[in-house]
């Protein structure tokens, strides 16, 4: 077992190096030579828990949307009504993007690079499931607006990046009330 989890350490030593370098350095300026001295192992190790950077950031990338999905949907169920049930994923999801700021900025990175693969990528969208069935159910119930699933995350979810981004070099506050607003402003562009 403490081989095991010797094995683990050093996985997640790797995956943090990458995810810390990639947000302050950008995708290319990310070579497996930082990536190693920054986890403090050798190069050769990376290649024991990795084929290669293209791996590694993909799998980076599936566990940064495995941990952003569960954050988004945790209290969720499908028993909500359309209008809570995106309440409570939006501001979960706000609430990650604000407080999560290395993953979110990782993952705000990943939506525009074709650094991930296209496996990857469709992978990562299955980890929105629960939120794609909320906007589909609540399309035939015709409170959604019947628009594509991409129009519907581009106007709801996608402008918590830029919200965030601009927190983060402190131009705008995200206090309660304007989070408030801008749920409001999400929900507001989608329902019928």
């Amino acid at each position: 077992m403490a081989i095991r989890q010797k094995c683990d350490k050093k996985r997640t030593a790797l995956l943090n190096a990458t995810l810390h370098l990639v947000n302050n350095q950008g995708f290319h300026a990310a070579p497996m030579s930082k990536i190693a001295k920054m986890a403090e192992m050798s190069p050769a190790t990376i290649y024991i828990y990795f084929e290669n950077k293209q791996d590694l950031i993909n799998k980076l990338y599936l566990e940064v949307k495995k941990s952003f999905s569960e954050y988004a949907f945790s209290n969720y169920s499908e028993n909500l009504s359309i209008e809570k049930g995106f309440k409570l994923i939006w501001y979960n999801i706000a609430d990650f993007k604000l407080n999560k700021i290395e993953e979110a900025i990782f993952l705000s990175q990943c939506d525009n690079t074709p650094m991930i693969d296209e496996q990857s990528r469709q992978e990562g969208i299955k980890h929105l499931q629960p939120l794609l069935d909320l906007w589909e159910r609540g399309q035939k119930e015709g409170i959604i607006k019947s628009l594509s699933p991409y129009i519907l995350y581009a106007f709801t979810i996608y402008p918590l990046a830029f919200l965030m981004i601009n927190q983060q070099r402190n131009f705008c506050k995200l206090d309660k009330i304007k989070l408030d607003d801008a749920f409001k402003s999400a929900w507001n562009s989608i329902k019928v």
